[in-house]
């Protein structure tokens, strides 16, 4: 997914204002397993990717819990960094080769007081985070394993093909016998 799509999909910019933000954005390239953001770090800058896929997940006494995946066309940003300018609980571990466009966090915001229009966007990029956050939070306690898989599978339909199954049951909060169990019965 390239550039321009991506900040559409946020919210539709003027072509004067999409040039002024995409003059900030660079594209980068990373081996599979790169760590791109790295648990207590004050991160500066987020992601879009534009190709591959990658996990986010906390380390907590030795033991690690993934609790999101991002595709193509998906953010990797720590929020704690992003929003306070603070050190992140996240580590995002890239699960592919990936392409990715990367946005400093300081040039944005000082973009948001010389530019309405992307300053609206900002407004609109935050939203759909919260949302996205949200979501993943009231599927992880009001829904069934069973349940989480699925609407895993809706989200990311490609994602067993991608992603270790490992990282698949860290995720959903199960074991990988119990992931084999509900795979089967759904199949």
């Amino acid at each position: 997914m390239d550039i321009e799509q991506i900040l559409d999909r946020i919210y539709p910019l003027s072509e004067s204002s999409k040039q002024i933000l995409k003059s900030h954005i660079i594209e980068l390239n990373f081996p599979k397993n790169h760590v791109i953001i790295q648990q207590d770090k004050n991160e500066k800058s987020f992601y879009f990717i534009k190709n591959g896929i990658a996990r986010t997940y906390i380390q907590n006494d030795g033991d690690e819990t993934t609790f999101s995946f991002g595709k193509e066309g998906d953010t990797i940003i720590s929020f704690k960094s992003y929003i306070a300018n603070e050190k992140g609980y996240e580590s995002v571990e890239l699960l592919e080769d990936c392409i990715v466009y990367k946005l400093n966090t300081q040039n944005l915001r000082k973009l948001y007081s010389e530019n309405i229009e992307i300053a609206n966007w900002g407004i609109k990029f935050a939203e759909n985070l919260l949302l996205r956050a949200e979501d993943r939070l009231l599927a992880r306690h009001f829904g069934n394993a069973a349940d989480r898989y699925e609407l895993l599978l809706k989200n990311y339909p490609n994602l067993l093909q991608r992603v270790q199954l490992g990282y698949i049951s860290s995720y959903l909060g199960i074991t990988q016998v119990s992931l084999s169990r509900i795979r089967a019965n759904i199949k």
